[in-house]
């Protein structure tokens, strides 16, 4: 499911999380030839990709069913 980049933070290690409209995270990271997303390294192009959407995989997984009661 596609949702908007509303913010950023650092993990532990200091990578670069994407927060998303929905809630969750997912990092966006540069590593060539893995990932090639050189805006990420810096404000100025973080910024610039606010409101970039990304597919959330978390959104797309089943819904855990809780047992009524």
């Amino acid at each position: 499911m596609q949702q908007a980049i509303t913010g950023y933070h650092q993990d532990e290690y200091g990578d670069w999380v994407a927060e998303l409209a929905c809630g969750h995270g997912q990092h966006v990271r540069h590593q060539p030839p893995f990932f090639n997303r050189p805006w990420v390294v810096g404000e100025i192009g973080r910024n610039e990709h606010l409101g970039t959407y990304l597919n959330c995989k978390k959104c797309e997984e089943p819904a855990e069913l809780v047992p009524p009661g």
